[in-house]
C-alpha cells in the first residue's frame, strides 16, 4: 500500500492542479464531493459557513434522478438532485436513479454510456460533471457572485494498490470541476481537511489520528495539531503519514443486503437434489452472481436487460424453495434492486442509531420482513472491520511512533456512526480520546479553512 504524505497547501504531484489566473473578483469555494453526501463551504468572517444545498440541510445525498417522462422536444432529460432524487425513485416515477458515482472514478465505466429511460442514455463522466455543475451553482446563489476558484477533497485512494488508476481518478475529478466553470482547482485529503476542523478548537498541541470512513473509502492521517501552528500554510513537518483503503459504508450496506435481505430472495439458497442417487451428494448452492449485482448500486440495472431476466426465469427448476424465485424474479420484474439496497443502508444507519433494525420487504412479498441486530451487522462486515482496523494501526506504524503516543481518535465520515466499528479502532489506542466530529460536514469545513489559506481569503 502506497502512503503518500503531503503539505497542505502544495499536495503531491499528480493530485493538484496547475494554477490559472481567474477574474479578480472571482471567488472561491470548498466542495465535499462524497459517495454518499456531498457539502460544499464558503468563507464567512474569519471562518467558513456551509451552504444550504437543500433546504434546512448542510449536506445533500450524492444522488441524481434523471426522469424518462422528460418531453422529446428538450435535448436533456430533467433531472432531480439529492433528497428529490431519491424521493423521486422511492415514489415510482419513471427514470433512473444514479448514486455513488464518485466509486466509478478511474473505473473504465467512466466514458461508458448508461439508459436513463425514454430513450436516452447518458455517460457516466457527465453524470459526475452535472452533479458538480449543481454543486457550484448553489454556492454561487449563496455567495452572489461567480466562483472560479475551488478546493475539492480526495481520498487518500481512489482506487487500492493501482497508482496509474488512482491518478486517472484525481484528474478525471478535476477535468470536471474545470468543465463546470472553475478556472483554479486544488485538491486535499479528506482526513487533512477534518484534522484542520478539529485544530480549529484545540488549546493545546495534539497527536490525532484522523479517521474518515464515508462511503467509499476508509481514510487515516496522523497529524499534528495545536493553536500555534493554526493557520499555517505550510503544514508538511504536521502530517506524519497517511494511509487508507478503499472500504466503507457503501461495502458494509452491500454485505448488509447480502446477510439479512437476500437470502430471502435465495442468496445461498441450495438446489433440490437431481436425482435419488444423488441424494448423498452435498447440497449445491444456486448461482450467486446475480445476488452480488443486486448488492451493488452502479451493477443492479444490468440484472434488467432482457437477456438476463430470460436467464433468471429459466433457472426456476434451480431453487429446491420456489418462493425464493419468485421473490428473485418480482425483484427484477418491477426493478426493486435499488429500493433493496437503500433499504439495506437505512437499515445499517437504523442499526447505529438504536442497535437494530426492522426491514420492511412489503414490496417484494406482501407480509415478508428481515430484523438484523447490531451483533449481526458486526458479524457481516467483519472481514471489512478487520481490513479497516489494520489500515489504522498501519498509518501510525508508518508514523514511527508508538500507539500510546496518539492523543486523539477524530472521527468523521458517515460510516462512523456504526458503534462496532469505532469501538474496533478505539481498541489499538486505549489511551486516545475520542473526538467525533460532524460526520457529514467536518471534511467541507476543514476543505473550507484550507481554501481560505491557499487563495488568501
Amino acid at each position: 500500500m502506497q502512503t503518500p504524505s503531503a503539505p497542505l497547501a502544495a499536495p503531491p504531484a499528480g493530485h493538484r492542479a496547475p494554477r490559472a489566473r481567474p477574474a479578480a473578483r472571482a471567488g472561491f469555494v470548498a466542495i465535499d464531493f462524497g459517495t454518499s453526501n456531498s457539502a460544499v463551504a464558503l468563507p464567512a468572517g474569519e471562518g467558513v459557513r456551509l451552504v444550504a444545498l437543500e433546504p434546512g440541510q448542510p449536506t445533500m445525498p450524492t444522488a441524481v434522478f434523471y426522469r424518462a417522462d422528460t418531453p422529446p422536444q428538450h435535448l436533456e432529460a430533467e433531472r432531480l438532485y439529492g433528497r428529490a432524487a431519491i424521493a423521486a425513485y422511492v415514489e415510482g416515477l419513471d427514470g433512473r436513479l444514479m448514486r455513488s458515482m464518485k466509486s466509478i472514478l478511474g473505473s473504465s465505466l467512466l466514458d461508458q454510456n448508461t439508459d436513463i429511460g425514454g430513450g436516452r442514455s447518458v455517460r457516466y463522466r457527465d453524470v459526475v460533471t452535472g452533479y458538480l455543475r449543481r454543486l457550484k451553482s448553489l454556492a454561487e446563489a449563496e455567495a452572489g457572485q461567480a466562483l472560479a476558484r475551488v478546493v475539492l477533497g480526495r481520498p487518500v485512494f481512489f482506487v487500492d494498490d493501482d497508482p496509474a488508476r488512482d491518478a486517472q481518478a484525481a484528474a478525471a475529478l478535476e477535468a470536471a470541476a474545470r468543465q463546470v466553470g472553475f478556472a483554479e482547482v486544488q485538491f486535499q485529503f479528506e482526513p487533512i481537511a477534518a484534522a484542520l476542523d478539529h485544530e480549529s478548537l484545540v488549546t493545546r498541541e495534539q497527536l490525532v489520528l484522523v479517521a474518515d470512513i464515508g462511503g467509499g473509502t476508509s481514510d487515516f492521517s496522523l497529524v499534528r495539531v495545536g493553536p500555534l501552528r493554526r493557520g499555517r500554510a505550510e503544514r508538511r513537518d504536521d502530517i506524519l503519514a497517511n494511509h487508507g483503503v478503499h472500504l466503507a459504508g457503501t461495502d458494509f450496506d452491500r454485505h448488509v443486503e447480502l446477510a439479512s435481505i437476500l437470502p430471502l430472495l435465495g442468496y445461498r439458497a441450495l438446489r433440490p437434489a437431481r436425482s435419488a442417487k444423488d441424494t448423498g451428494e452435498a447440497p449445491r448452492e444456486v448461482p450467486s452472481g446475480v445476488y452480488f449485482d443486486l448488492a451493488t448500486w452502479h451493477l443492479i440495472n444490468t440484472v434488467y436487460a432482457p437477456a438476463r431476466i430470460a436467464e433468471l426465469r429459466g433457472m426456476k427448476g434451480w431453487y429446491a424453495d420456489p418462493r425464493h424465485h419468485a421473490r428473485l424474479m418480482r425483484t427484477v420484474h418491477d426493478r426493486l434492486g435499488h429500493a433493496l439496497a437503500a433499504a439495506a443502508e437505512q437499515a445499517k444507519i437504523d442499526v447505529a442509531l438504536r442497535g437494530h433494525a426492522h426491514i420492511d420487504l412489503g414490496l417484494v412479498e406482501s407480509g415478508l420482513y428481515a430484523d438484523m441486530q447490531e451483533g449481526h451487522t458486526a458479524a457481516a462486515i467483519e472481514a471489512d472491520l478487520e481490513r479497516i482496523v489494520r489500515a489504522a494501526a498501519e498509518t501510525v506504524r508508518l508514523a514511527g511512533v508508538p500507539a500510546a503516543a496518539v492523543d486523539v481518535l477524530y472521527f468523521t465520515g458517515g460510516s462512523t456512526g456504526l458503534r462496532p466499528l469505532v469501538d474496533r479502532i478505539a481498541g489499538g489506542f486505549p489511551a486516545a480520546e475520542r473526538v467525533r466530529g460532524d460526520r457529514f460536514a467536518s471534511v467541507a469545513q476543514g476543505l473550507g479553512l484550507h481554501a481560505r489559506v491557499v487563495y488568501g481569503g
